[in-house]
């Protein structure tokens, strides 16, 4: 092991003059109670690390030890249902000191890497990558310590390894794969706003930007809860310890829709406070995903919740500032743009070194000061992420929950995503939406519009797209994540009510064509059933909103179906110029 000594110490920066070779980025032992550190400059005898702890007390001429390799954590069974901090230490005791051991294989079986060669209290455990060959020795089925070695492998070169259950990784290399595979369906996160206008791909990648209040955190907590991954890993970066304190209460209480048990039984929280040493949230996003690439190598499908990558990014900031690099835009390092694609890079959809198929979707919440869409974290995770979940505050003000902003959001796995949707209950899921986006832009002018000369002096038509853009919004963009009824839709009765709110215009477009005043559409008792659609008809009821969809048909008199522009008035389902040119 190198030595060094320390020279100097400035918060979570540390000098030291080197009696041996070290290397970039390789872990240390800092001080006398062996502070864990990382190698971040080596400038001639002088090396440089950010320490992941409080470096308060270290002094110059204390000792710093190299570790021999790179910033690692442990990855293997028991991590699921348990709260750790960025560095990946539980934050509560070990259950027990022994696991009871399950052999997959047996003497002169071959193995690969990333293959289960075994169980330890019914989780599977892996062969590390960069580890294949056959099988020479394996213990019993039973009891054994957590750290034994479980099983040997000699090699096609003749060297022998040994497998424990837990094997190390380090956090900054992304885990193999055999193949990135392309999109196939969505994240279903059972939010309509999300799922039917702006999906992710599963294996995806996906950005939730918000000023403070405007419901990130919630509508995090609502994905992670509803969203059908098999595993969910949810890191607080640097968030204000009062907010990080609330999620570790109630995230270990929701239960779990699928089996009606804790949530945290197929969950991991990482939390990491403002209040921490900053070197070591700059780390804990890396945990996070390092943890669930390992559960994605398992075959599973994964979802990380990374709230918020802005605190990350400050940390990045402070640290270069005392490393004394030359700062780039609002005093971010210049290399935030690459750090940000390195993380977001690694979600995907994949195929395992061990055969199996797993994924990985990230979920990043984005903090901008004041709300601005235009500072340099916002800007370039757009770069990076296909979809794009973009918070409105008025919307916020108004109780408007998700406070999703239909018109600043956009998805672009909207193209590979159809074909799924077209299996799973609207074959004109794509036109459908485009409709509906086209009519929540309308909307928007008119209302600009309507502020100046008033609602009863526009035109009929017009004064039916603001009325029937209310009506959408209310029946689908609405969701209240404390409803019984509505607090998940499935892609289902997603489906039905979609289908039910495009009958609604063309119904509504027909009548104001024959004649029947927008007044009498808005006071019907059909309408005011469709603003109410998503608490009156839960997961039980969709044959409720397919018998709706047939009263529409005659609440009002019609004009016969495909009337010409010339003699009716304009559909409102015309796109205007540009409406879907981002994919939205």
């Amino acid at each position: 092991m190198s030595r060094a000594t320390i020279v100097s110490a400035a918060g979570p920066v540390v000098r030291a003059r080197m009696h041996g070779a070290f290397h970039v980025l390789e872990a240390l032992a800092v001080g006398e109670r062996g502070l864990l550190g990382e190698v971040v400059q080596l400038d001639g005898d002088l090396l440089v690390a950010q320490v992941y702890e409080d470096t308060t007390g270290l002094a110059p001429g204390m000792p710093v030890v190299g570790r021999g390799g790179p910033l690692s954590i442990r990855l293997g069974p028991g991590l699921l249902g348990r709260l750790y901090d960025g560095l990946l230490r539980p934050l509560e005791a070990e259950a027990s000191a022994a696991w009871r051991f399950e052999a997959g294989v047996a003497r002169g079986d071959p193995v690969c890497a990333g293959a289960v060669y075994g169980r330890v209290d019914g989780e599977p455990c892996l062969v590390p990558p960069g580890i294949g060959g056959e099988v020479i020795d394996v213990v019993p089925d039973g009891p054994q310590p957590r750290d034994r070695v479980l099983a040997r492998v000699r090699d096609a070169r003749g060297a022998e390894h040994g497998l424990r259950a837990c094997h190390a990784w380090p956090v900054r290399t992304p885990r193999p794969v055999a193949e990135r595979l392309p999109p196939e369906g969505p994240l279903i996160t059972g939010q309509r706003v999300l799922d039917t206008l702006f999906p992710v791909a599963r294996g995806g990648r996906a950005a939730l930007p918000g000023g403070f209040g405007t419901g990130k955190t919630i509508l995090q907590e609502s994905i992670a809860k509803w969203c059908d991954a098999d595993v969910i890993v949810y890191v607080g970066c640097g968030e204000r310890g009062n907010e990080m304190a609330e999620v570790l209460d109630e995230f270990p209480t929701l239960e779990d829709p699928r089996t009606g048990r804790p949530l945290m039984e197929r969950a991991i929280v990482i939390a990491n406070t403002s209040n921490m040493p900053v070197a070591a949230r700059e780390a804990s996003i890396y945990t996070a995903v390092t943890v669930a690439e390992y559960f994605r190598d398992l075959g599973r499908h994964v979802a990380l919740m990374a709230d918020s990558t802005s605190r990350w990014a400050e940390a990045l900031r402070e640290v270069s500032g005392r490393l004394g690099e030359l700062p780039g835009e609002a005093g971010y390092p210049a290399y935030l743009s690459t750090r940000l694609a390195g993380f977001y890079e690694r979600a995907a959809r994949v195929r395992t070194l061990g055969g199996a198929e797993g994924s990985l979707t990230i979920v990043g919440a984005v903090s901008p000061p004041a709300g601005d869409f235009s500072e340099p974290v916002t800007l370039h995770t757009r770069r990076y992420v296909r979809s794009f979940w973009a918070l409105d505050p008025n919307r916020a003000r108004a109780r408007f929950y998700p406070a999703i902003d239909p018109l600043g959001s956009y998805s672009e796995d909207v193209g590979a995503l159809a074909a799924w949707w077209q299996a799973h209950g609207d074959s004109e899921w794509e036109r459908h939406r485009e409709r509906l986006l086209a009519l929540l832009e309308r909307q928007a002018r008119l209302e600009r519009m309507a502020r100046i000369v008033g609602r009863d002096a526009l035109p009929a038509e017009q004064q039916l797209a603001l009325l029937l853009a209310d009506v959408a919004a209310e029946a689908l963009l609405r969701q209240s994540a404390f409803s019984p009824v509505d607090r998940y839709c499935s892609p289902a009765r997603q489906a039905a009510m979609l289908r039910l709110v495009i009958r609604l215009l063309d119904a509504a477009e027909r009548a104001v064509a024959a004649g029947t005043e927008v007044r009498t559409i808005a006071g019907s008792a059909v309408l005011q059933h469709v603003r109410r659609l998503a608490d009156e008809h839960g997961e039980d009821d969709v044959a409720g909103i397919e018998a709706l969809a047939a009263e529409i048909e005659t609440a009002w008199p019609s004009a016969p179906t495909g009337t010409d522009a010339a003699t009716a008035t304009p559909r409102l389902a015309t796109a205007p110029t540009g409406a879907t040119g981002h994919a939205r």
